[in-house]
């Protein structure tokens, strides 16, 4: 039941890769970009539990947490060109842009 599943993520991860590849917008290639990076999760807890070996979980849950500070680091740069930026509206900021 596993290697039916890890190929199903493996199918799943080839799709997500082809829309970041095409995708019409920078938006749309982090979006393709977060969720092959959320297959690749899965796919680290199949192929551990597949292999008998629950611990890969542990790996799993660390790469979460990278992929998800990543994108939001790459988000926040998009957004303001900075990775620094505070998001609050200062005296010569302009407010919301």
């Amino acid at each position: 039941m596993f290697a039916v599943t890890a190929f199903a993520v493996l199918i799943a991860l080839g799709i997500a890769l082809a829309r970041a590849f095409m995708g019409p917008t920078v938006f749309d290639r982090i979006l393709a970009v977060n969720s092959v990076g959320t297959k690749t999760v899965l796919l680290i807890a199949v192929l551990g539990f597949l292999t008998g070996r629950p611990d890969f979980l542990d790996i799993a849950i660390v790469y979460a947490l990278i992929n998800f500070i990543g994108v939001v680091a790459v988000l926040k740069y998009v957004k303001y060109g900075d990775v620094a930026h505070s998001g609050e509206a200062g005296a010569g900021d302009g407010g919301d842009r």
